[in-house]
Formats: C-alpha cells, sequence, structure tokens
C-alpha cells in the first residue's frame, strides 16, 4: 500500500457515526488495498455528543489489506490527545514508532499544518484551501512531495451525508517512497478527521 502513487481514501458513509472509517483503494485496479479506522474510547465517543470533536484525543489507525473483520497489518498511526489552541498529531509507523508530527498554525489564511521530525525539526508543511479541498505537501525546502485533492463522488451523497472521497498523489520522481507516502497518507487522513471535521 504505501509503495503505491496514489491512493483513493473513501469515507465510510453513515449520518451518525461516532466513529470514522476509511477504505484505502488502488484507483488503477479499484481493489481495497487497506483501511484506516478511527479508534476512541466509549468515553470519547459520549464527549462528543457535549463538545467539539476536534478538541477531544483521537487515534486513527492504518491497515494493510485488512480481513473481512478489518484487522491486518498495522503500517501507520495517526495520535492526537486533549487539544485547546494548536493541534499535535503524532505520526506512528508500525502504529508504535513515533516518526514525527503535525502541528497546526494558529493563524492561517489558507489552512494547513506544519510537519516537524521526532526531533521537533520542521520538514515540511501542508498548505491548501480548506473550501475546495485541495492541498499541497510541501518538504521543507518548499518543493512538492504531493497532493491531496477532493473529488467529487455526486450532489446526493455529498449533500446528505458527511462522507468524503479524495486522491492522495506522490509527486513523480518520489514514486515507491514508502516514508513519503507514509507522510502523505497521514496527512490526508489527518486534514479530514483530526483538522477538518467537526
Amino acid at each position: 500500500m504505501l509503495t503505491l502513487n496514489q491512493i483513493l481514501v473513501k469515507e465510510h458513509v453513515g449520518l451518525f457515526k461516532l466513529s470514522d472509517a476509511y477504505d484505502l483503494i488502488n484507483p488503477e485496479t479499484g481493489k481495497k488495498v487497506g483501511i484506516a479506522q478511527e479508534k476512541v474510547s466509549g468515553l470519547i465517543q459520549f464527549l462528543r455528543f457535549l463538545l467539539n470533536k476536534q478538541m477531544l484525543p483521537t487515534s486513527v489507525v492504518f491497515v494493510e489489506n485488512p480481513d473481512e473483520h478489518g484487522n491486518g497489518k498495522v503500517v501507520l498511526a495517526i495520535e492526537r490527545g486533549f487539544t485547546f489552541i494548536s493541534a499535535r498529531v503524532k505520526i506512528l509507523l508500525g502504529g508504535t514508532e513515533e516518526i514525527g508530527y503535525f502541528k497546526s498554525k494558529l493563524f492561517s489564511i489558507g489552512g494547513g499544518f506544519r510537519i516537524f521530525d521526532k526531533n521537533d525539526r520542521k520538514i515540511g508543511e501542508v498548505k491548501g484551501d480548506w473550501k475546495g479541498w485541495n492541498f499541497k505537501i510541501l518538504d521543507d525546502e518548499g518543493k512538492e512531495l504531493g497532493l491531496v485533492t477532493k473529488k467529487w463522488a455526486g450532489l446526493g451523497k455529498e449533500f446528505f451525508t458527511s462522507a468524503d472521497t479524495y486522491m492522495i498523489s506522490i509527486n513523480p520522481g518520489k514514486e515507491g517512497n514508502r516514508a513519503a507516502m507514509s507522510l502523505l497518507l497521514a496527512a490526508g487522513i489527518a486534514i479530514d478527521t483530526v483538522f477538518k471535521e467537526k
């Protein structure tokens, strides 16, 4: 999954979901290659009825080639604790090894967040347009690593549900780079689950 050049992310449809889930699809074959599943406790699910979801802790686990129950090899995870002003989201390779984190910008016209390695060194940023749902992932020199672009899924589906479908694409020259695709995939889901949804 992490060696693909593009991954189509399709949110599971549901009007009253207490946690988010996404199918990760190879757009060339149409085959599901993974799943991203939000994991939150019952207490946090209850608190979502009372508080803004963006303030509460969350964790999203990325599973490669899941079985019918969603079980399989965990290749990536993102985690956020309680947030009041600026969100910090850990990126965990294999679900356990912290390789860096995202940190939201306090004041940003276009939206986005900064990317840091585990030693607190800024290694890139996500810049984008929250309204149009187009984001660029840039390295520390400002060069584009890839894109997260929303794909229109039809008026009825988008109007009556909160389901999103979008493409994560790695730029030419970075193909097969597992670290770059891990970063792009984590950023794409973080945009949706952690930074955007209410």
